[in-house]
């Protein structure tokens, strides 16, 4: 093979393995890098609740060849339904081909389902996988990194790549001090039965708490979700708080009352704390980079996140195996993320501003919304 076609980035470590470790992995390992994956769980299996996945997010998985699995599992739709707390239709906003006109414009998902698909896709593409495992130092000498190991082996690879979400250690340990910091707003989350009337992400405005809303996520399946302020630590985290949703969610009606109404005293609730992060361009220290949720997580106000996360692993691994310089790609793709990432950001934290003081003058939440989906029918 000629030099010109050979990757000059052979080796890569990623540390984290969720959405954005788990893309990047599989995406490298397909272009023939060598990849070493290390986690601090103990398995890349993953549960949890549903997700929201515009066409973007969905293009990301089909570069690597998980779209067709995850669509087996998922329910495609094409609009955004805005509600009054009551639910009466406000508005009906199309979702834009940001995937292209051949995927739908938007997809609910069981965002375990992506988590065990790519498990599964990550072992078969030969990566080498290290679990109960993570980073305890890092070496940078310019044209390598030496990456010490929690199981106290090193590896030297030609990229280090964190990928270990919000609250990276990654970050951290490479010089970057941005921290997250909370938006002012607390999310419920919970997986409830699908009513049949359920044919698209629909959101209810004007109620007493800031927002509530649902994405329809399989033929049977709901992922329900109540966002108001920040509530005492105590309650956050996860576990059989079925009734405490049903008696913060009063106040709103149609299919969310009927959804509400449903569940179990004792379903499974989760409530966190919505936190943001953006560190500066660029992500990266010489041989080192953060990307996804460590470099930026956003309020998942426009279901943008986990689009974000799985562009820049795609995008990082095709700029990586293009046969350029390590040294000229990660400027480069800083130049090609930044100002899209930068502005998912900001849409949705003036989201959160305008939801958490809806009396603001000229608050229009469907109107960034809509700029921002087809701001994102661009290429990534």
């Amino acid at each position: 093979m000629a030099e010109s076609q050979t990757p000059r980035v052979e080796r890569v470590l990623v540390v984290g393995g969720g959405i954005t470790g788990g893309v990047l992995s599989l995406a490298l390992a397909q272009r023939g890098v060598e990849v070493v994956l290390v986690d601090l769980r103990s398995e890349l299996g993953g549960v949890g609740h549903g997700i929201t996945l515009q066409g973007n997010a969905l293009k990301a998985f089909r570069a690597v060849g998980i779209y067709d699995q995850l669509a087996e599992h998922g329910f495609p739709f094409s609009h955004l339904r805005l509600k009054t707390a009551d639910g009466n239709v406000i508005a009906e906003i199309p979702t834009p081909p940001m995937g292209g006109p051949d995927l739908p414009g938007t997809m609910g998902a069981v965002r375990g389902d992506i988590a065990d698909i790519l498990a599964d896709e990550v072992e078969k593409a030969g990566v080498d996988v290290r679990l109960r495992t993570t980073v305890t130092a890092i070496e940078d000498h310019g044209d390598a990194v030496t990456a010490t190991l929690s199981d106290g082996t090193t590896e030297t690879v030609d990229l280090l790549v964190g990928a270990d979400g919000i609250r990276s250690q990654v970050r951290s340990m490479i010089g970057i001090d941005t921290q997250p910091h909370p938006v002012g707003m607390g999310i419920w989350r919970t997986v409830a039965k699908r009513p049949a009337g359920m044919d698209c992400s629909e959101l209810y405005y004007g109620g007493p708490k800031y927002k509530a809303g649902y994405t329809p996520i399989s033929e049977d399946l709901c992922y329900a979700f109540l966002l108001e302020e920040n509530l005492d630590r105590s309650f956050v985290g996860e576990g059989p708080h079925g009734a405490v949703l049903k008696e913060r969610g009063q106040g709103y009606g149609g299919l969310w009352g009927e959804v509400r109404d449903s569940l179990a005293d004792d379903a499974i609730v989760n409530y966190q704390w919505i936190e943001a992060i953006c560190v500066d361009s660029p992500w990266h220290r010489v041989r080192s980079i953060v990307i996804g949720d460590a470099a930026h997580a956003c309020p998942p106000l426009i279901a943008q996140g986990a689009a974000m996360c799985a562009e820049d692993a795609v995008v990082l691994a095709e700029m990586l195996t293009s046969g350029d310089k390590v040294e000229d790609v990660l400027p480069a793709f800083m130049e090609r993320r930044y100002p899209r990432v930068k502005m998912v950001l900001d849409n949705s934290l003036q989201l959160a501003e305008w939801e958490i003081h809806p009396e603001t003058p000229g608050a229009d939440p469907g109107r960034i919304m809509g700029q921002t989906l087809h701001a994102l029918v661009a290429p990534a």
